[in-house]
């Protein structure tokens, strides 16, 4: 059993903005009720929204030996309709009004506005004895990749996480990333292990209610990526009274420097933590964190490794970097490395692939103090005649420059687009750019669109940016 429920039996675990709750007692005996309709080490697919009946199926069948993969509810059909053919889940845990939508499927239970659908699948999983959980990593819509997780990296990552948050059971966190999201469920886990009460809701922080469930169930922290951040910033977050707000963490994406800044003066003026946070699904969540204390004298670094972890520093020859200020690719060590990639159903029997030690992918420093700043992805560079030019550094030098404008650039080889959401501003933002990299302006473009796409987690969607090239 992940989480020993019964250890906090009369505390709250979660209630949402209707005043529903569940204790910790009532819980597990509901995720005793739902598991036991469901064959043990069966696949489930769960369409999550931010509400009691899809963390209840979550914490039930991790806790049972039921292994979920947990996908938005407001998946897109035709990927949906890929995924099922292509996993085959024996059940499917959705929300009531979305069961309609499954022809071929029976319900065998109903709980908290969630139905469980039996499927026509035949297909006898093989699943490997200490996989519990499938995610889609956040550079994965539209592809059928998964993030293997295993039970020993969900505990240990959530462990290492209430160890530096210091989390206890007096917390009461609100939701603003999806469940589906891995900083989202990270979240969930770590509080769930400290017997903390989790205020649910699927409002988002641009609505009145929102707030108004915040301070009448008086939220202690608040999480978000940058987007949130951005968003915050522009709502007078500063101005609001929220006296049981004791915590601020960020991750998702690196905060341009001058937001840090700006929430790092804030927390240290009105007595509470912001604590940045980086990490990867890959990871199952948390790699790094920024202690409170540092938030302002280490403004734009990511921070030092969790609890258990290790970082260092790879060359393009693998060799490990160790003079600071040098870039190299971010390797990181530790027991919540996942068990690696799964593209169908045959590699849910897979094993431990990754043995703890995952090459990130992102590209950092390190100072001489041991701190770590990332400085972008290993695949986000175009060459613009010839020089070699970061595309995560242009993004957040205009959002700093540009006051956290919407924007985003992306291009090939030789041409760089760069879009933005206001007419008025982006022929000065290509100005600002062709000044900051001193290249031909004949290579740049600018496109003006209605919004910069992102994802539930508020992440940039590059990919769909690429209809533009050539325009």
């Amino acid at each position: 059993m992940l989480w020993e429920l019964d250890s906090f039996r009369d505390n709250t675990a979660l209630i949402d903005e209707f005043g529903r709750g569940l204790t910790y007692r009532q819980l597990l005996l509901e995720g005793k009720r739902l598991a036991d309709t469901i064959e043990s080490r069966s696949l489930v697919f769960i369409l999550c929204k931010n509400e009691i009946g899809s963390i209840l199926g979550y914490v039930s069948f991790l806790n049972a030996g039921i292994v979920p993969a947990l996908l938005s509810s407001g998946i897109e059909a035709g990927l949906l309709h890929n995924l099922l053919n292509v996993y085959q889940p024996k059940y499917l845990w959705v929300p009531q009004e979305q069961a309609d939508l499954f022809s071929d499927t029976e319900v065998v239970y109903s709980a908290y506005e969630y139905c469980l659908l039996k499927t026509q699948f035949q297909i006898e999983h093989q699943l490997y004895p200490d996989l519990a959980l499938l995610l889609t990593t956040s550079g994965s819509t539209g592809s059928f990749k998964f993030v293997r997780q295993s039970y020993g990296n969900i505990l240990s990552n959530a462990e290492s996480i209430a160890q530096y948050l210091h989390i206890d059971a007096s917390e009461r966190p609100i939701t603003t990333l999806p469940m589906n999201y891995t900083y989202g469920l990270s979240i969930i886990n770590s509080h769930l292990l400290k017997g903390a009460t989790i205020l649910v809701t699927d409002k988002s922080i641009m609505q009145k209610e929102f707030w108004t469930f915040f301070k009448e169930q008086q939220a202690t922290s608040i999480g978000g990526v940058p987007y949130t951040y951005e968003m915050l910033d522009r709502l007078r977050f500063f101005r609001m009274q929220l006296p049981s707000l004791k915590t601020m963490t960020q991750a998702g994406g690196k905060l341009s420097v001058n937001l840090h800044e700006k929430f790092a003066k804030y927390a240290i003026e009105t007595g509470r933590n912001f604590v940045v946070m980086y990490g990867q699904c890959e990871a199952t969540a948390r790699m790094a964190y920024l202690p409170p204390e540092k938030a302002l004298e280490y403004c734009g670094s990511m921070g030092i490794a969790i609890p258990g972890g290790i970082l260092h520093l790879i060359d393009e020859n693998g060799k490990e970097i160790t003079q600071p200020h040098v870039t190299g690719e971010l390797v990181y060590e530790g027991p919540n490395v996942t068990l690696g990639y799964a593209q169908c159903a045959a590699d849910l029997s897979k094993g431990d692939e990754w043995h703890g030690i995952l090459e990130t992918g992102d590209m950092a420093q390190v100072d001489e103090n041991g701190y770590y700043y990332i400085v972008g992805r290993k695949k986000r560079f175009l060459k613009i005649f010839g020089n070699r030019v970061n595309l995560d550094e242009i993004d957040q030098m205009v959002k700093c420059q540009f006051n956290n404008v919407d924007f985003a650039c992306g291009g090939v080889d030789d041409h760089m687009y760069l879009f933005g959401t206001d007419n008025n501003t982006v022929d000065e933002i290509k100005a600002y750019v062709v000044s900051k990299t001193g290249l031909n302006p004949v290579a740049f473009s600018t496109v003006v669109i209605d919004a910069i796409p992102k994802n539930d987690a508020g992440k940039t969607l590059y990919r769909e940016l690429e209809r533009y090239y050539g325009v």
